[in-house]
């Protein structure tokens, strides 16, 4: 995008009509990954380049065919942010000696899943904010992982069940909170997005290209095939996330974090729960209080303590 669009970008209507990225994927029908590469891929433009580590992404570009108008590297599943490392240092490498101008210079995107992002892939990442290297990393969180059959993974919800996890209860552990582990690197940028808030994705992709250093992405990303829904329910799952509470729009900045979009009247996360496949045996053959209970009362103390924070300021 030029400088003059990505200036521009101040309301739904501001945001591009069209998607860079190329359609007729592999992707399963209503993956709420793809529906937030594709408003992020807008954004920073055809200057990219992806190195996508093992999940369901890599299924984008299967030889000899890809969505991507770049350049695409495949990696195995904890080791995408040293592939950005490589490329990084060879592209300065070659502007330092002049051998490419700054018009020819790419940005570095690294791309998982929540499984490389929370798991497998969390100490390279660590290492790579350490180097305080030049690059975007985003990953698509469908809490599990999906490309192997949706088994539990550090993103995986409390209560849900998961391949892994099939017990009365679901997945007994808690959701890894990968927003502060990151933000505790001091990095750049650190932000949670979704695909079904478009604008604030897009304001949040414009705002990191005008930095340097590590740019951290979280995109919530409902699975209909790991969360057992209908495709044509992605966007309305998405929306309930932010109007449950349950998934809070939040960025880090220099030490600060600011939550972008509040939901002023929470609707009951069973809302959100209750739509989905993996929650099924909360709610039959009986509801299960106790559990419903707990998740409500967790996100409620989350955004009790936020509005306290604000009060006090």
């Amino acid at each position: 995008m030029s400088e003059k669009i990505e200036k521009m970008i101040r309301s739904t209507r501001d945001l591009p009509s069209t998607h860079l990225l190329g359609t007729g994927t592999p992707m399963c029908a209503g993956c709420g990954g793809l529906e937030a590469l594709n408003g992020i891929y807008d954004i920073l433009g055809e200057k990219t380049v992806f190195v996508n580590a093992a999940g369901c992404m890599t299924l984008l570009s299967v030889y000899p065919f890809t969505p991507f108008r770049g350049s695409w590297l495949y990696t195995a599943m904890a080791s995408a942010p040293a592939g950005a490392q490589g490329i990084r240092d060879a592209l300065d490498i070659l502007l330092e000696q002049k051998r490419i101008t700054t018009d020819d210079d790419l940005e570095v995107v690294v791309l998982t899943g929540d499984g490389a992002a929370y798991g497998m892939g969390l100490s390279a990442t660590s290492g790579a904010m350490e180097r305080n290297l030049d690059f975007i990393y985003v990953c698509y969180d469908n809490e599990g992982y999906g490309n192997t059959g949706q088994q539990y993974s550090g993103a995986t919800p409390h209560a849900a069940k998961t391949a892994t996890s099939r017990g009365f209860a679901g997945f007994r552990g808690y959701k890894k909170d990968l927003f502060s582990i990151w933000a505790a690197h001091n990095p750049a940028y650190v932000a949670t997005v979704i695909g079904a808030e478009p604008l604030d994705l897009a304001k949040k992709i414009e705002k990191l290209r005008g930095m340097k250093g590590p740019r951290m992405i979280i995109a919530l990303s409902p699975c209909p095939t790991g969360w057992d829904f209908d495709p044509r329910e992605t966007v309305h799952i998405g929306q309930l996330a932010l109007k449950s509470g349950i998934w809070p729009l939040k960025e880090y900045i220099d030490g600060k974090v600011t939550h972008t979009k509040v939901p002023r009247k929470r609707v009951p996360v069973e809302d959100y729960l209750s739509l989905q496949g993996r929650f099924r045996h909360l709610f039959e053959p009986t509801r299960n209080e106790k559990l419903l209970d707990e998740i409500q009362a967790r996100v409620d103390s989350y955004w009790e303590k936020i509005e306290q924070d604000e009060a006090e300021k």
